[in-house]
């Protein structure tokens, strides 16, 4: 927590102005004018500089919680938009099911749709950045990703084409899940990818070890075990929760994989990364629908009875969480996104149960609670249990002037300026 002070002598008073970024804080206080000037001698100078002064101290104090409030206000916001897209496509899906079950063909026409992230990406270059360049100037720029001879067909076979496959595979077998079980069980389960993303970066990538992350990992576990023993081991209990549980570890293989192969990626290159993924699905995947339609796995009698609504709803919602999750990360904190993944749990509870489509043993109700727990506590940051001390030192010296309150009108002038400087010295990081 940065904290700004300004002083501003005017005639026998110092007036000392603090700001952090939650909230202010301003203490006054009296002391003997150290030129010796006398109250006759600077009161006709000082309204003059004490009205511009404090405007200017004023600005000084109010800009930097303004830009910190902005940003929060920016992160509620976005773990709203967050919650709702995900929520929606979760409950969106589910519908589409009851007319057109067919969720192969459903991920392939949602996974075209992250053909529009570079042409989005792009019109936000043309009227954020003062250089404004052609769009194949921009597209050879983000192709620098992926190596210095840019996006060869080597490159595409060893480097985008896996990833592509692992995003279908973690969108179908998702979607599969939710033709078994109901949409919380499969929300809450999802959540569990956190954890196993951790488990894969400390094993294959070395990431540092924390105990916290590793007590959230196992109760995630326990949370994947207690769920599947709410429905007492029925079959298609069992089978929607192994969708759902691998559907997340194909979703944290290809995070951890992304970073190791490809590391971290801007804007635009994350833009340009998404839309090959969707073209390469449009040119090179199409032709599985097709199968399955004829092969009347995914068969429908009429084109016409495709509930085109329902499925561009369902595409729609998906891109927007793509781009909230890919993109958000620029106007406020990754951990509010986050969030609002999480926050989606309760608002598909609701619905189920409004829906009457889920029933809340304890037993589930315990697995749900210790899933959410454990995501929560990966959210937690690497030196957490540092900040936690650091904020209780900086509160128990904070107290201290207070503690000796009941001194202050027995101590001299000295005495009082010494306390005021330990006071600021708190305040001063």
């Amino acid at each position: 927590m940065h904290t700004h002070v300004h002083t501003l002598v005017i005639g026998t008073h110092e007036v000392e102005k603090r700001s952090s970024w939650i909230g202010y804080q301003i203490c006054y206080r009296t002391r003997e004018n150290v030129v010796g000037t006398t109250d006759a001698q600077s009161a006709g100078g000082a309204t003059g500089a004490e009205s511009s002064s404090n405007r200017h101290s004023l600005n000084c104090c109010i800009r930097v919680p303004t830009i910190q409030v902005q940003k929060a206000l920016w992160g509620v916001t976005m773990v709203m938009c967050v919650c709702s897209s995900w929520a929606g496509a979760t409950q969106l899906a589910k519908l589409t099911f009851k007319q057109f079950d067919a969720p192969f063909t459903l991920t392939w026409f949602a996974t075209t749709w992250n053909c529009l992230f570079f042409p989005l990406y792009y019109i936000g270059h043309l009227c954020k950045s003062p250089e404004r360049q052609t769009p194949r100037q921009r597209f050879r720029e983000c192709c620098r990703f992926f190596g210095d001879d840019g996006l060869t067909p080597k490159v595409f076979f060893t480097k985008v084409a896996p990833f592509g496959l692992l995003w279908i595979l973690t969108n179908y077998l998702y979607l599969q899940a939710l033709r078994k079980i109901n949409t919380t069980d499969v929300s809450v389960l999802f959540c569990c990818n956190k954890a196993f993303v951790f488990l894969l970066s400390w094993i294959v990538l070395r990431d540092r070890f924390m105990g916290v992350r590793i007590v959230a990992a196992i109760l995630a576990i326990a949370g994947i075990v207690m769920m599947t023993y709410a429905d007492g081991f029925h079959s298609h209990s069992v089978i929607g929760i192994t969708l759902v549980v691998a559907s997340a570890s194909m979703s944290a293989l290809y995070k951890v994989l992304f970073k190791m192969v490809l590391g971290s990626a801007k804007f635009g290159e994350a833009a340009l990364f998404l839309s090959i993924v969707g073209s390469a699905n449009f040119v090179f995947i199409s032709f599985v629908p097709v199968i399955l339609y004829f092969t009347h796995v995914e068969y429908i009698d009429s084109l016409e009875d495709i509930p085109w609504a329902y499925l561009c709803g369902v595409a729609a919602l998906l891109f927007a969480f793509n781009v909230l999750v890919n993109f958000g990360i620029a106007i406020t904190y990754p951990t509010l996104i986050s969030l609002g993944i999480v926050l989606s749990v309760p608002v598909n509870a609701m619905v189920d149960l409004y829906t009457c489509e889920i029933n809340f043993n304890t037993v589930r109700l315990i697995a749900v609670f210790i899933i959410c727990l454990g995501f929560l506590m990966l959210l937690l940051p690497e030196d957490w249990d540092q900040c936690i001390i650091q904020l209780s030192t900086k509160l128990r010296k904070r107290d201290e002037p207070a503690e000796g309150s009941g001194e202050a009108g027995a101590t001299t002038g000295l005495n009082w300026r010494g306390r005021s400087r330990t006071s600021m010295s708190t305040f001063a990081h």
